[in-house]
């Protein structure tokens, strides 16, 4: 190939679009990386109402409960750059604000003045229950694509959601 042809197509591929190769697919792209982001709206929800919960809770056992919140929310906030960086992998594209959580979340805020540790404790254990459905449900269409890398992926963090119910139900029994 002569230097220019080289030089040519070099300047095309710099103005190609974004898009990373995948031998997914378009449509697996386009599903998987839906979902993903769904996903990651409410990871960000999730993480953001677990440290709130954190940072407002009160009470004969705080520390305990403040820790446990802690140690959660931290596990939840690790997943957040390998969801994104899924997306992109896949070729897809992924949330850029706020906005864009908001309107793809699928679990609810909490924005109340004061929630027991009792309540906290309860809507957290459901929260991590319904996320963890969700992450099945990524799980099956990753399967219906052949996408062994992303549900691989959900695998350790479905286990991690159903660990953080299973936390968050046994401090709640006697709260």
């Amino acid at each position: 190939m002569a230097k220019a042809d080289k030089a040519s197509k070099a300047k095309q591929l710099r103005k190609a679009p974004l898009k990373t190769p995948s031998a997914l697919g378009d449509n697996a792209r386009r599903d998987i990386s839906a979902e993903l982001n769904a996903l990651l709206a409410d990871t960000f929800t999730l993480y953001l109402k677990t440290k709130n919960f954190h940072w407002h809770m009160s009470g004969a056992h705080f520390r305990d409960y403040h820790l446990l919140l802690d140690e959660q929310s931290d596990e939840i906030y690790a997943i957040t750059d390998p969801i994104a960086e899924r997306v992109r992998k896949l070729g897809g594209v992924t949330l850029r604000s706020i906005g864009q959580i908001a309107k793809q979340q699928r679990l609810s805020d909490n924005n109340a003045d004061y929630v027991t540790p009792a309540d906290m404790l309860a809507e957290l254990r459901e929260d991590n229950a319904r996320f963890a459905d969700y992450m099945r449900k990524t799980h099956e269409l990753c399967d219906e694509y052949g996408d062994v890398a992303t549900a691989s992926l959900l695998e350790n963090w479905i286990d991690e959601a159903e660990k953080r119910v299973w936390f968050l139900f046994e401090t709640g029994r006697n709260s």
